[in-house]
This record gives structure tokens, sequence and C-alpha cells, in this order.
């Protein structure tokens, strides 16, 4: 038979990863041992009372059937979350839904605000959902570039007012990721003095929360005044938590966003599995000592990584949030070529910038998803190599 896959498919490449983990596996094959910075997969366990509480309610026989919208207890847990750390009010009729991931929001969201050929404001360089989410639509993106000249955050002036007002989305995401930074209250003023101007909603991906190394954590969006009257933030355990392949996270805020979400969900999927949920609710309510934690031990691979890094000639500031590192290029070379170099020559896999937009070609994402003496066998990879010396 001749099978043709539809049309939008061709909006899905996955080329660059595919290429990266391909030529990962033809080295190992080799027997070359590869130290993966990759993928943003937490390689650390989650609280031990999660682990636990799922262990136990797993056993229980009336714990396997559809949870659809998510538990009140859940709900009331992200509730006083948000309540005890930013001081914002939700209410839990309307304001807050269960996602299975960031990603279910992230990426559906646009079929449910966009028509095809509609505008989405996406930051670039950006998560790579974005872009799928925005196919899916069959919107248009419009990259917002994060220059160092305006620390990294979008330059709302340089948006031409024809694309404004054709905009249906704008697309936040602090702390960023691949680019770890912070924004402040007053850029997000900004955003959402934009948004009401030309009617446009924000989705704010706010995944990194707890992620952060210095006394000033990051700005929660709904924080700020104005912001439930254009858009929502999406929240995530993944991360915070170590339970990325539990798959649970959060919408909040506007509530006709949020039932609209909740509408295409119904169609979707049937929740998230009750022991995960109620392990989710006890992170949210008792994990504050854990997250103190594990800030201290990303911070700790941070300094490892750039510090070493720094002594062999590969010069990095060292970010103030999330658990990446966006690295220059040290030498003449585009990213995915620089990429394959460090594997074939270093035995060390990164991510290049290309993979998530044209603003990040001159650059490589390193992940902090490995134990501090595995960066430190993965420098000296680096300095033996000689790649930054080198003229390859």
């Amino acid at each position: 038979m001749n099978f043709q896959l539809a049309e939008r498919m061709k909006s899905f490449s996955s080329s660059i990863f595919s290429e990266l983990a391909a030529y990962k596996q033809e080295l190992k094959t080799e027997g070359k041992e590869i130290t993966d910075f990759t993928i943003g997969s937490p390689d650390l366990p989650p609280p031990s009372f999660v682990q636990e509480l799922i262990s136990q309610q797993a056993l229980d026989n009336l714990q396997y059937g559809y949870s659809l919208n998510g538990t009140e207890m859940f709900h009331k847990a992200v509730k006083n979350y948000y309540n005890r750390k930013y001081d914002v009010s939700l209410q839990l009729e309307n304001e807050i839904l269960q996602l299975m991931g960031s990603q279910d929001a992230l990426v559906h969201l646009p079929m449910v605000l966009a028509n095809p050929g509609d505008i989405v404001l996406v930051p670039d360089p950006g998560y790579t959902a974005y872009a799928t989410g925005i196919a899916m639509a069959g919107a248009v993106p419009f990259y917002m570039p994060l220059t160092v000249d305006n620390g990294h955050l979008p330059d709302f002036t340089k948006i031409p007012s024809s694309i404004a007002k054709k905009a249906k989305i704008m697309i936040l995401n602090f702390p960023g990721n691949p680019i770890p930074v912070m924004a402040t209250k007053e850029f997000f003023k900004e955003a959402i003095e934009f948004a009401k101007k030309y009617n446009v909603i924000i989705i704010h991906d706010f995944a990194y929360s707890e992620l952060y190394y210095s006394e000033e954590k990051p700005v929660s969006f709904l924080s700020v005044p104005g912001s439930k009257d254009v858009g929502i933030e999406v929240n995530s355990l993944s991360k915070s938590f170590n339970m990325a392949g539990c798959r649970v996270a959060y919408a909040i805020g506007n509530n006709f966003i949020i039932n609209a979400l909740k509408q295409l969900k119904s169609n979707l999927d049937y929740g998230v599995f009750y022991p995960i949920q109620h392990a989710a609710a006890q992170a949210l309510t008792n994990g504050d000592q854990f997250t103190d934690n594990l800030r201290l031990t990303y911070k700790k691979r941070r300094d490892c990584l750039v510090e070493g890094l720094n002594n062999i000639g590969w010069f990095i500031e060292k970010p103030e949030s999330t658990m990446f590192i966006w690295a220059p290029i040290p030498i003449n070379m585009k990213s995915q070529e620089f990429a394959f170099l460090l594997m074939e020559k270093a035995g060390v896999a990164v991510t290049p910038g290309i993979a998530f937009g044209p603003s990040g070609e001159n650059f490589v994402r390193i992940a902090l998803v490995q134990e501090e003496y595995i960066i430190q066998k993965a420098i000296e990879n680096l300095r033996a190599s000689k790649i930054l010396q080198a003229p390859f």
C-alpha cells in the first residue's frame, strides 16, 4: 500500500533532535561513552513522601477509574500554593484546571484560541512545544527576539502595529527555557498593557518557578494587576518536584480561557491517575523544604559546570534560574555542527540552539541533569579534546 501522511505533518519536523539521537546511538554502538546534557528531564527523584503515597494508593482498587477534571484536593492545593507563594487569589470553580503536564496546555491552547492564519507572538529562542501548538492550529508564528540588549526580554516596541493587530496570542516564559532569565513586574505590566491595547491573550509558561539561585524569586504573571483580564499562567510539577513522568500540571487565571481549554480537554482525555493527583497535592502543600534543597543541588551543578568551562576557555555567565545553561558557541561554527563535534571529539551531548528558533543559532543549551562528578569528567574530556583551541 502507498501510505501518505497528512500535510500538517510537514510542520512537525524533528530532524535536529532525530539526527542528534541517531548520531549519539551510533557513537555508543562504536563503544564511545556519551555524557548527555540534552534533555531537561530531572535525574533526581521526587520527594520521598510523593513516592510513598503513589506506591500506597496504587494498591487501592478504587483509584483506577476516570478522574476527569481533577480532584478537589488537587485544586485546593494549587489555590493555597499560589496564595502562599505569590499572594495570588484563585477561584476553585473556574480559574484552575488540572493538566497532563504543561505541554497539555501549551500545545492545545493555540487550537482553542487561534484560527488558521492567525498570528501568535512567540519568544525566539523559545521552547519547542510552542512551535508545535502553533503548527497544529495552522497559525503563524511571529518571533520576538530575546536579545542581550533588552535583558533577554521581548521588546514590544519592535512588534509592528500591523502584526500586533492580527495577533491572537502571546506566549511568554520566565524563568525561561532555553534562556535562563527571569522577568520583572515592570515587564509584565508592559505585556498586559500591550495585550489590552491589541486584544491579545497572554499565556505565561511558569514551569521553572521553583528553580532560581538568588534571594529574589521569580515573578508570577498572575501576581501583577490586570493579568487575569488578559491571560493565564501554566505551571507544572515536572521540574519543581521531579515529577516529570507523572504528567501533572495546571493552568490558572482568566476563567474564559480556562473554561475553553477545559471544553477541549473534555473531548481528549479522562484525567490524571488519582494517586498522582493526591501526591501532587501533597507536594504543593508540603514541598517547600524539598524545593529549597533542590535549588541548592542545581546551584552546585551550575557552579561546577560554569566555573569548569570558564577554566578551560569556554566563558559563560552563571544563569540566575532554571536547570539550563545557555552557552555561546566559543568557536566559529554553526550550533548543530558544534553539537556533533562535541559528541564526536569529547563524548558530550548538548542541544544546538537553532532547535529553539532562528535567534538560537550561535548557542547551545546544556541541561544540568548530571551529578557533579560526571560534570567534572565531561569538562576534562572537553579540555583533552582541545576543541576550544583547535581550528576545526
